[in-house]
């Protein structure tokens, strides 16, 4: 037989068989039965743990079967009760939407949410995808009630809301809540006691921006976060019409504020609040020189971490006049409780990245607005002194 027959018949043979491995495996220092009963233990246990994992194995199955049907039973008692009404919590009332021009169906069911009138907002836009009305919404202000179904929703949004009297309104950067209150009666929008009980009424928790206002400790909760810009308000009912306002104003600042202002706060192991306290002061120091607020930002920042007592020292916070003089960082160490106007986007991007490696601790401004940056209180006096015999000082 040649080597290569060999290696046929070798590899030809059969598998050994463990159950006459164990057998002829004897050992002489035990006895033959034992040996026998041994093989069988060992071929029982091995049966036994084939069965268990099977057990087991047709058990995670059947869980797997059972939590894919409560999941699909849950999902469609959501989806029955939003799409008929049936809203837990909801006592039937009267809600007010104003549905921005350009909407989209995704914004639309975002904002139906958030007021309260639905429960989900993937099953609502897959309703309208199913009943072809996706892309048919008007806009306007909607009164509709937070028991409605989609049907009775769906129907009130294709026809024109409420769109007439309204107003274009200027909101200037640094206002305070006092201001934006006058300037609103100005235009017509609302009364000053209008907006004040919107305000009180108001649950801004639902807002990323506004997560950490310590609203105990602040006079107006929504001091700084009134986004200033350029608005469209209506003004065809001064309660309806405050809320509305006052709703609109915050979801601007929300949405200015992205995520990486939030990784940004963190990093400096600042909350939102803190942060937009801090823009507010460089906004009201610095709101004619916005190239100027990272330097401002960075002499606040090093003050509160000096050895001294750690104020402030801003003189527009003496201003507010509001919360017992807590406010002011002439007087007390720290920030203040919470914002003392609405900041800009300069200032809040510059409490969140002031400048760099920039030690001074002292600033004063001249009556062009010229800033003057020193270290010491020695120099900050000297450069006071002589803006005062240049007549270019400018008294706070």
């Amino acid at each position: 037989m040649d080597d290569n027959n060999i290696k046929d018949a070798t590899s030809q043979q059969p598998e050994k068989n463990e159950t006459a491995t164990d057998i002829f495996s004897y050992d002489p220092s035990k006895g033959a039965v034992e040996h026998l009963e041994n093989v069988a233990d060992k071929k029982t246990k091995k049966q036994k743990s084939r069965k268990q994992k099977r057990k087991i194995k047709a058990l995670i199955s059947v869980c797997a079967v059972i939590l894919s049907a409560v999941l699909l039973a849950v999902c469609m008692i959501v989806f029955i009760s939003d799409f008929v009404g049936i809203r837990f919590g909801n006592t039937g009332e009267d809600v007010t939407v104003d549905i921005s021009e350009g909407s989209t169906t995704y914004q639309i069911s975002t904002e139906l949410h958030n007021s309260g009138i639905i429960n989900s907002p993937l099953m609502f836009r897959i309703y309208c995808r199913l009943k072809g009305v996706d892309g048919s919404f008007k806009y306007g202000v909607y009164t509709i009630s937070n028991e409605s179904g989609y049907k009775d929703i769906a129907a009130a949004l294709q026809k024109e809301g409420q769109i007439n009297n309204a107003v274009d309104v200027t909101i200037p950067e640094g206002s305070s809540v006092d201001d934006i209150m006058k300037i609103l009666e100005n235009k017509g929008v609302c009364t000053r006691a209008d907006f004040k009980r919107a305000i009180a009424e108001y649950d801004i928790e639902d807002y990323e921006i506004t997560k950490t206002v310590p609203d105990q400790r602040v006079y107006y909760k929504v001091e700084g976060y009134l986004f200033p810009d350029t608005y469209r308000f209506y003004n065809y009912d001064s309660k309806e019409c405050a809320k509305l306002a006052l709703q609109k104003m915050i979801k601007q600042a929300d949405k200015n504020w992205t995520d990486d202002m939030k990784r940004q706060a963190e990093k400096r192991g600042y909350t939102v609040h803190e942060i937009m306290t801090m823009a507010s002061i460089v906004e009201m120091e610095a709101s004619a020189s916005p190239e100027e607020m990272p330097k401002v930002a960075a002499v606040f920042y090093n003050r509160l971490s000096w050895d001294e007592p750690k104020y402030l020292g801003s003189s527009p916070t003496a201003k507010y006049p509001y919360g017992s003089g807590r406010y002011d960082t002439n007087t007390h160490e720290g920030l203040p409780p919470g914002p003392l106007c609405s900041p800009s986007l300069n200032a809040i991007k510059a409490a969140l990245s002031p400048q760099a490696d920039f030690k001074c601790t002292y600033f004063v401004t001249d009556k062009d607005m010229n800033f003057y940056y020193t270290s010491t209180y020695k120099e900050h006096n000297n450069i006071i002194a002589k803006l005062k015999r240049e007549g270019k000082w400018l008294s706070h």
